[in-house]
């Protein structure tokens, strides 16, 4: 009886140990995703990508390491068939193949093709290669994984070449109009309007870019008794009276890419994170919070960046389809000369507001990974000068976001209100249709 209990509980001991073995190192191949996550949103910040175009720098290289890790875990599913003209990826032809490294690879040859500063990314894989050797790396299993890591991103460049995003490039511009409720340059750069054909790139989920189309904007009066009359003396009067939590709010929900500060004759730009940025940063925060394994954190990236990806796709549908003038240039023709909205206006049209609907379809995607009132401290804004905030749940910091946006006198509350119901249903529908994992396996387990 001793002997079978001692023989017992060396084969548990085994098991257990190589369960734990197994676990560090998921526990550490997620590190080094949030750590090549982190590099990417640098990089886009860097290289001042606009939110709609990192929103495809985010999704591209996340479906890559989603798909090679969901390979080989059977609680998981892989998008194949179910994302709009994506096919499965190829399978490894060569046992010596470590997925996670491959997964991680993938998503570093994506991310570098489509971003600017190459050398930062090299720099990041170098580093990356010296930890995994010190962790015991061996060069074939590093050769497989990398060739295989190759074909996947030829898989994944194949079907991204066939979003339209190269065909907009050579689009026109933006045409201006001299109809009075039309959007208009805003100071101090003047800067043309960005990514007009924005829904043109293929969907990810949605039908279409204009499957979900918002009420429209209120229409253009300067009677005082009008609906949009009322909405801009709101924000007008908001920003007159907005005090310093207020402030606060507006700051930490900037995420203009490129705010233009003059100082007498003298120009500069100031770098700042993107929308989708400091949402991939808050999938990186709620990973580590809930020690979320390698599977579990690609799967909220992916799910996260579909979101922000389709939000950005419907967002600009709207925009440029109602063309609807900002308060800053409507409030300094019609009410007051001196009047500065709180944030800087970014350059292009006002309805709806963008942070409200990729805020809310990325809030949608986080809910369903890990959960409803999942508390966290956001410090995404820390490196750039403003404190950390604190959330109940993922929609609370949503709402903050949205509401935000009329906070720094850049939004009416229609275009607030409207893109959260247009987030919602894009998250909704990404929550309904895209199955991340096989309920049934995970049963049988």
């Amino acid at each position: 009886m001793r002997i079978r209990t001692l023989y017992f509980l060396m084969i548990f001991g085994i098991f257990f140990s190589c369960s734990q073995n197994e676990n560090q190192k998921t526990e550490v191949y997620a590190n080094d995703l949030h750590s090549l996550m982190q590099e990417v949103t640098d990089i886009t910040v860097h290289d001042i990508f606009s939110p709609p175009v990192a929103s495809r720098v985010y999704v591209y290289p996340s479906i890559a390491s989603y798909e090679v890790l969901a390979s080989q875990d059977s609680s998981y599913v892989s998008l194949a068939g179910q994302l709009n003209g994506f096919k499965p990826i190829p399978k490894p032809q060569k046992s010596e193949v470590n997925l996670s490294i491959a997964a991680l690879y993938a998503n570093y040859l994506t991310s570098k093709m489509l971003i600017f500063s190459e050398e930062k990314m090299e720099e990041w894989l170098a580093d990356w290669k010296a930890d995994l050797e010190e962790r015991g790396l061996n060069d074939n299993e590093w050769e497989a994984s990398v060739d295989y890591a190759k074909k996947v991103h030829q898989h994944i460049v194949e079907w991204a070449n066939e979003d339209n995003y190269k065909e907009t490039r050579t689009m026109s511009k933006h045409p201006l109009s001299d109809q009075p409720h039309h959007w208009e340059p805003t100071p101090p750069a003047y800067m043309a309007a960005i990514e007009p054909h924005w829904n043109k790139i293929r969907t990810f989920v949605l039908d279409s870019a204009d499957q979900f189309i918002p009420k429209p904007p209120y229409e253009f009066s300067m009677e005082e008794n009008s609906p949009f009359y009322k909405e801009m003396m709101e924000v007008y009067r908001v920003v007159k009276d907005v005090d310093e939590e207020k402030k606060a709010i507006a700051s930490f929900w900037d995420c203009n890419p490129y705010v233009m500060n003059i100082t007498g004759h003298v120009m500069f730009a100031t770098k700042k994170i993107t929308p989708g940025g400091h949402w991939m940063g808050i999938t990186k925060i709620a990973s580590i919070l809930d020690s979320a394994d390698l599977m579990k954190s690609s799967q909220a990236y992916t799910k996260t960046s579909i979101a922000l990806a389709d939000g950005f796709i419907s967002c600009w549908d709207e925009k440029y389809r109602s063309n609807l003038i900002r308060p800053e240039t409507i409030i300094n023709r019609n009410i007051d000369g001196d009047w500065t909205p709180t944030l800087q206006t970014p350059p292009f049209p006002e309805y709806t507001s963008g942070h409200s609907v990729i805020s809310t379809a990325a809030a949608n995607a986080l809910t369903d990974v890990f959960g409803d009132n999942f508390s966290f401290v956001d410090s995404t804004e820390v490196k750039f000068g403003l404190p950390s905030r604190e959330f109940n749940s993922f929609m609370e910091a949503s709402q903050e976001a949205a509401i935000s946006r009329l906070y720094g006198g850049i939004h009416y509350r229609r275009a607030i209100e409207e893109g959260v119901w247009q987030g919602n249903k894009i998250g909704e529908m990404i929550r309904k249709e895209i199955k991340f994992k096989d309920n049934q396996a995970i049963a049988t387990k």
